[in-house]
């Protein structure tokens, strides 16, 4: 799978991506990072990619010309996937996203900086925009690495054991469950005994509890989405009971 990245910043490039899972899959050709530099679509001797915004107010935004020449550049290369906007503004990217995405040959990356990219950009040259988390950051190039590692681990033959990804938090909807590996007993907590009994059967039930556990106390938002059974239904009602009880526990008194 092939990511071009239009950005101001292409040093950043592949960055962190360049060690460990990700870095490996770039050594074997199973993944490609290409970033492209938006300021050689620019006209020289300044090179300028940005204006003061129509209308007035703070900060500079990306001017259309660049940007649209940038994006037209990667598809004579010979992309076809969609293009993306790294923005506060978009969808914020999941699992299922990164799977979705997982699927495609080639994906566009757009960093914006400053107070974003001119909306023409937006309506006429982006497939779809999306957001890391309700928060602002300097520039989209973060994102842009954050998305690369979440949907380039899930290129077939990215990770050592393909038996890694089925088992994430979020793929079937709920937290992943607690881990555990040797020795059996650290500093006066042990390991549950449940997982040294060899019995595939128990540790599945007890991971399939402790999965809904950890998300009713952590992520109950996700709940909603989830087909329980009746036993798992009274089970995360009971974990959901007890934080209910411990926050009126511990709520301060009021005179």
């Amino acid at each position: 799978m092939r990511f071009d990245v239009v950005t101001i910043f292409p040093e950043l490039f592949p960055g962190p991506l360049g060690q460990g899972v990700i870095g490996r899959a770039l050594q074997r050709g199973l993944v490609q990072v290409h970033a492209h530099d938006l300021r050689q679509h620019a006209e020289p001797p300044h090179w300028k990619v940005d204006d003061e915004p129509f209308g007035g107010g703070a900060g500079m935004v990306f001017t259309p010309e660049p940007l649209a020449l940038a994006i037209e550049s990667v598809r004579e290369q010979g992309a076809a996937g969609p293009v993306v906007f790294l923005s506060p503004q978009g969808d914020r990217l999941t699992h299922a996203m990164a799977q979705e995405f997982a699927h495609e040959p080639q994906m566009t990356l757009v960093c914006g900086r400053y107070e974003g990219i001119d909306q023409r950009i937006r309506d006429g040259f982006v497939d779809r925009e999306v957001s890391i988390g309700d928060y602002v950051l300097t520039g989209g190039e973060l994102p842009a690495l954050v998305l690369i590692e979440a949907v380039a681990r899930l290129v077939p033959q990215a990770l050592g054991d393909p038996d890694s990804a089925r088992f994430d938090s979020f793929v079937d909807g709920v937290l992943d469950y607690p881990q555990y590996t040797r020795p059996a007993e650290f500093r006066g907590r042990t390991v549950p005994a449940v997982l040294r009994s060899g019995d595939h059967a128990r540790i599945s039930a007890w991971r399939r509890r402790e999965s809904l556990r950890t998300t009713a106390l952590r992520r109950p938002d996700l709940l909603a989405n989830l087909d329980l059974n009746d036993e798992e239904q009274a089970f995360v009602d009971e974990c959901l009971e007890s934080v209910k009880s411990a926050r009126e526990d511990n709520a301060p008194e009021v005179n």
